[in-house]
């Protein structure tokens, strides 16, 4: 069988990159928040000189890297920096214990398109809006990431249906065999989740580094045409734009061996690119808009146990065990979490 995307296989030299950052108009402003911003709490002569999710003394705090290209090209990066970040602060609040909890992107390109995006763009804040308002995201294995969204008629999107029934069918479901075997797809509608407490925007290296060191990692914008033949070491070219068009996920910061301070950001073009997907980006002067805009959210909860529903989706009506995200805000003096 040959898949209809093979189509697509060629060099990209030619190609015309799009933005993929979109603000829906009918984007709110953030709630008020509830708990003191990390930066009014953790000054900036007070952070270590490196500090990294992804390596703490050891252990990574950091959730796998994504690909959004595949199966095919869709513009979600701003889905994918945005759930990146959300499932490393459940992993922190975890003590990085168990399987890594990841989030169903799919089920925000399904059901958040005017909120949050689609495969032609969207926002990080709007992402977390999206969840915030829905009251919860479904993990990963309730609806896979299929690259496509409503408007986009591309590959394998006109055969997938990206509606978002009130039955919750392309929220979570699954099938139990062929249907020439008898086989059925049933929708989900009690599934593992997580809900977000909190959520907003943070600007600046000193702000972000904060944000980063009390709460966790953090969805940036980025110009990323830079950025797209890049194969190691610190990025330091100050001249190049600073106009946002891609979104990424910081997970710390650190110095390199002259003494140059860097961001890590991690990609979603999958761990060929970079450094097994990842870009240091100098620290401090905004190089590529890296500090002008950044979003972050708190977890409010995460399913840690849940009742069994049986193979074809059936019998799921008995809720789920979860628990409950404390910021760090909430027992001040600041006292690191881990």
């Amino acid at each position: 069988m040959k898949l209809t995307i093979a189509a697509f296989a060629a060099t990209s030299t030619d190609a015309k990159r799009m933005s993929e950052y979109w603000e829906s108009p009918l984007l709110e402003p953030a709630p008020e928040p509830q708990h003191p911003l990390p930066h009014t709490y953790v000054k900036a002569h007070a952070l270590p000189k490196s500090w990294d999710w992804s390596d703490v003394n050891g252990t990574s705090y950091v959730t796998h890297s994504l690909n959004q290209h595949i199966p095919q090209y869709c513009g979600s990066c701003w889905a994918h920096g945005a759930m990146s970040a959300l499932a490393d602060r459940v992993k922190i609040a975890r003590k990085a214990k168990g399987s890594d909890i990841n989030f169903s992107i799919q089920q925000i390109l399904n059901c958040g398109g005017e909120i949050a995006g689609s495969c032609h763009g969207g926002s990080a804040f709007g992402a977390y809006q999206f969840v915030h308002k829905q009251g919860f995201i479904p993990y990963d294995t309730c609806f896979p990431y299929m690259a496509c969204s409503s408007e986009n008629k591309e590959g394998i999107c006109p055969h997938f249906d990206t509606s978002c029934p009130k039955s919750g069918f392309n929220t979570c479901r699954t099938c139990s065999t062929f249907l020439a075997n008898g086989g059925v797809c049933n929708p989900i509608k009690i599934m593992p989740n997580a809900t977000i407490a909190e959520y907003g925007q943070v600007v600046g290296a000193d702000k972000m580094a904060a944000e980063i060191y009390a709460r966790g990692p953090i969805a940036c914008g980025i110009n990323a045409g830079p950025i797209l033949d890049y194969t190691g070491g610190v990025y330091t070219n100050s001249t190049a734009a600073k106009e946002v068009d891609h979104i990424i996920s910081v997970t710390g910061w650190g110095t390199d061996h002259t003494g140059k301070e860097y961001w890590n950001v991690r990609n979603s073009w999958g761990q060929y690119w970079g450094e097994l997907g990842y870009i240091r980006v100098a620290k401090g002067d905004n190089l590529l808009g890296l500090e002008s805009g950044c979003s972050w959210a708190t977890p409010k909860s995460y399913t840690e146990t849940n009742f069994a529903c049986y193979e074809d989706g059936t019998n799921c009506d008995r809720g789920v065990k979860t628990v409950t995200v404390t910021d760090p805000a909430a027992a001040l003096p600041f006292k690191h979490q881990l």
